[in-house]
């Protein structure tokens, strides 16, 4: 039999109260629900940031964010690239193992942009430090970038260098811009940063042409004979909230969840595409972090509430910050069931290497968990019915300015005095370990209103002595 395709769709800033199949009843999520009826739904999953860069980087390398250059924050649309180009990373797994690889949608992790001088950037540098408010009019936008998707193990690559609010507000296709980026963009939309844009850029055009050409390419795949791997991450709903016409009203939400609903357009667009072709595929739907509650003008966030019950929002050490939808349907996976397992998607390359049984990982025994970088596949909740597959570590998330959050079971470590985000108040990293710091138990308190610190502290010194032994994380390098 031909080993299973894989698609993954990451959306962005898509909360985990978002979808109706977590219990959102403003906004309807058809195929996302009948993905959910298909395979397994997860309600303690979570990105390894509370923010967008450091979260693809660990989707994309199974590796912690602080292993990277970005210690905390996010890039702008111009930073340089964060993966090294010999790094290990999942399309280069998948690309290994004889599979055709395609990379659709926004990246965020940075390129290596050359300026009109013709000097470069490097994060890998000293003193490396982003630029969110880049504008770009500096770079030459006729020479090919460098350390994109297509030197990390994507064959095909085609979608936009940031989120929608940075420049260069253009295409790219494989290794350069598409129609160079020459004119100032005069229409600022909410959040949009100055800079420059192509001719006859569209904001509400960029997600309905990245799945167009993702179907197209996952349709040319189909009669290949090999096996294919296909990364679609959405533009939508982040701001600017600029949903197409066609989906403008049909939540009622407004134009955020409209942004929602296209997001589950696109997944039905690329399962239309697979067509019998999705029996053999591995689908794997999820977002980078929470989503923002603090700008209500973009739509509804009182009676739809965008992160659940979950406190705080995107950004944030607090549960809305990183707690995140993920369903995975497919060959060998169970249908219609909901597992609350601790997992990461930091883990989600562990469990595709098992999963399509590709030696990509490290097995150390016939019951020994599988394991790449610092991810732990969680494929043994994929093929089992019963919810005691999980493995018990102390799993690390990190906040917007790099606060280090610690799971152990139920208990839950922050090492900083607020949320570290978005939402007030912030507080302030704890770079000792020692605190002062919150500790919250989510099975007796899940929306985190009890600071058990004063009682709890030697709990979190241990997990965070653990967590240092086993990974090597040094405290005070945020």
């Amino acid at each position: 039999m031909m080993k299973p395709n894989v698609v993954i769709v990451l959306a962005d800033d898509l909360g985990w109260g978002d979808l109706s199949c977590y219990g959102a009843t403003r906004i309807h999520t058809p195929n996302l629900d009948a993905l959910a009826a298909r395979g397994v739904r997860f309600t303690d999953s979570h990105a390894s940031s509370a923010v967008c860069t450091p979260s693809r980087y660990s989707l994309l390398t199974g590796s912690y964010p602080w292993r990277s250059p970005l210690k905390s924050g996010v890039l702008g649309g111009l930073d340089p690239a964060i993966i090294a180009v010999d790094a290990p990373t999942l399309p280069r797994d998948f690309h290994d193992a004889g599979y055709r690889t395609g990379a659709f949608g926004k990246w965020h992790l940075g390129l290596g942009w050359t300026d009109l001088d013709g000097s470069t950037r490097d994060a890998f540098s000293p003193g490396f430090a982003a630029e969110m408010q880049g504008h770009g009019r500096d770079i030459d936008y006729n020479v090919p970038f460098r350390g994109g998707p297509t030197a990390l193990g994507f064959e095909t690559y085609f979608g936009i260098a940031g989120s929608l609010d940075m420049p260069p507000y253009c295409f790219l296709d494989q290794d350069r811009a598409v129609g160079v980026p020459l004119e100032e963009k005069t229409r600022l939309v909410t959040s949009q940063r100055p800079g420059l844009q192509s001719p006859g850029w569209q904001d509400d055009a960029v997600d309905t042409t990245v799945v167009a050409r993702a179907a197209d390419w996952i349709r040319a795949q189909r009669g290949g004979g090999e096996p294919f791997f296909a990364y679609v991450a959405t533009a939508a709903p982040h701001r600017p909230c600029v949903p197409p016409e066609f989906v403008r009203g049909t939540t009622e939400a407004g134009p955020r969840g409209d942004g929602v609903a296209l997001v589950d357009w696109m997944v039905g667009e690329l399962v239309g595409a697979l067509g019998e072709g999705l029996e053999n595929t591995v689908f794997v739907f999820t977002s980078d972090n929470g989503a923002p509650t603090m700008f209500p003008g973009d739509g509804d966030v009182v009676v739809h509430r965008p992160n659940g019950h979950w406190r705080g929002q995107k950004a944030d050490a607090w549960e809305a910050g990183h707690r995140v939808p993920l369903i995975v349907a497919g060959p060998g996976i169970a249908a219609n069931k909901v597992c609350d397992e601790l997992v990461s998607l930091m883990d989600i390359r562990a469990t595709l290497a098992e999963h399509t049984a590709e030696p990509a990982g490290v097995r150390g025994g016939a019951e020994a968990v599988w394991r790449v970088g610092d991810g732990t596949s969680f494929a043994p909740l994929l093929r089992r019915e019963s919810a005691d597959a999980g493995v018990a570590r102390v799993l690390g998330h990190q906040a917007y300015d790099g606060t280090l959050v610690l799971r152990s079971g139920s208990g839950k470590a922050i090492f900083g005095t607020g949320s570290g985000g978005f939402s007030e108040p912030v507080g302030k990293p704890d770079d000792t370990g020692n605190g002062p710091g919150q500790f919250f138990d989510l099975a007796d308190d899940p929306t985190e209103t009890t600071n058990l610190w004063p009682n709890r502290a030697g709990q979190a010194l241990d997990m965070i002595e653990t967590f240092e032994r086993t990974t090597g994380f040094i405290r005070g390098t945020r």
